[in-house]
């Protein structure tokens, strides 16, 4: 099993669908937990890299465990053991680069 290198890369916002479907409407603002540039380690046993968003974790583990096992993704991405994946929060999503290390 490789150990898994989790970026954040892009941080995105819809006020315009936070105010019509959230209780605090755009206030609430981007993803309070990540920042662009963050970075996490995956060392195996299913173990959430610590710090990290535990709802984001349960959107993206399959993915992180497929990379540490050896999963490829091209020839839709340019790099072998890399992927990009996000968090399924529609109106703040969080996007990260999945890489084996």
């Amino acid at each position: 099993m490789k150990k898994v290198k989790i970026t954040v890369i892009r941080k995105d916002f819809h006020p315009d669908l936070a105010e019509e479907y959230l209780s605090d409407g755009a206030e609430v603002g981007a993803c309070p937990l990540l920042n662009v540039g963050d970075t996490f380690l995956f060392e195996g046993n299913a173990k959430m890299p610590e710090g990290f968003c535990p709802w984001a974790w349960i959107d993206i583990y399959g993915s992180v465990n497929a990379v540490s096992q050896g999963a490829t993704y091209t020839p839709w991405n340019r790099r072998d053991g890399q992927t990009i994946v996000c968090c399924t929060d529609g109106i703040r999503p969080v996007t990260f680069c999945v890489e084996a290390v």
